[in-house]
């Protein structure tokens, strides 16, 4: 989970682009039922990537099935369950624990579940969100979030919500959570400090909307060649030492070690 960066959409009636998203280097694709998609084209989205799944095209994918309110879901969830090429469906609008136990009860053993806060409902439940019997991770809906609550910008006015699903997050035991789009997909430098954004506030991925977000994503959730480095020398000074030592000038403690290992975990580097 730690290692999933990125996290691209791709409408589920547009199968023609479900190649090309996956050749996009996209940590993950999520092929979407839900907003992408027009309600008169529902049925006809879902058995495209039906037929797709079943294809000798098919690789591990994403479904975000429509919520649990909708008159589509059980169809979503009958059509999805013996997909084994399905290793994770999103829940949008996640806010009641007993529906998504129900979902996940539903599930194939070992399919990840995320959980998508994008409601007022949601974020007030976040707690019992986070810790509902089977989530694997959350993840931001932050358009959503606004256009229901009437927030203007994406920037520093959801921090509040950002530091609540990192703290929720780590107190239920999930992964890092996973912040929202970027729905500007022409400025590098906006989605470059959005991802800075998200990556102070303690997320460890992005949704995106466009493969042309993907690279700049990837980059900005690895840990870089001075941290990779930083982290060598941290360790290799732990093991030499004899007691207290320093890296830089400052003194190595248990919490500074186990921040180098988490750094060269996430890069798959070796000490």
């Amino acid at each position: 989970m730690a290692a999933e960066r990125s996290l691209l959409f791709v409408p589920g009636d547009r199968p023609e682009r479900f190649g090309k998203a996956l050749a996009s280097g996209a940590d993950r694709v999520i092929i979407d039922l839900e907003d992408a998609v027009a309600p008169e084209a529902k049925g006809a989205a879902r058995q495209n990537l039906v037929r797709w799944l079943e294809s000798a095209d098919a690789r591990d994918v994403i479904v975000r099935v429509n919520a649990v309110t909708t008159a589509w879901y059980e169809d979503d969830m009958r059509a999805l369950g013996p997909q084994t090429s399905v290793i994770g469906l999103m829940a949008p609008k996640a806010e009641e624990p007993d529906a998504i136990a129900a979902m996940r009860a539903r599930m194939r053993n070992g399919t990840a579940l995320y959980g998508l806060v994008e409601t007022v409902r949601g974020f007030a439940q976040l707690r019992r969100v986070a810790q509902a019997k089977g989530v694997t991770r959350l993840a931001f809906g932050s358009v959503d979030f606004c256009l229901e609550t009437g927030i203007e910008g994406q920037g520093a006015e959801l921090d509040f919500v950002r530091a609540q699903l990192t703290v929720e997050s780590c107190l239920a035991g999930l992964a890092a959570p996973i912040e929202g789009v970027t729905v500007d997909i022409k400025s590098q430098e906006t989605l470059e400090a959005d991802v800075t954004r998200a990556r102070k506030y303690g997320f460890g991925g992005k949704l995106c909307i466009h493969p042309a977000q993907v690279a700049a994503i990837n980059r900005g959730f690895s840990p870089s060649v001075s941290q990779i480095d930083w982290a060598r020398r941290v360790l290799s000074a732990a093991r030499a030492g004899a007691g207290a030592t320093t890296v830089d000038g400052k003194m190595v403690d248990r919490p500074v070690i186990l921040q180098a290992e988490k750094i060269l975990a996430q890069a798959g580097a070796e000490v």
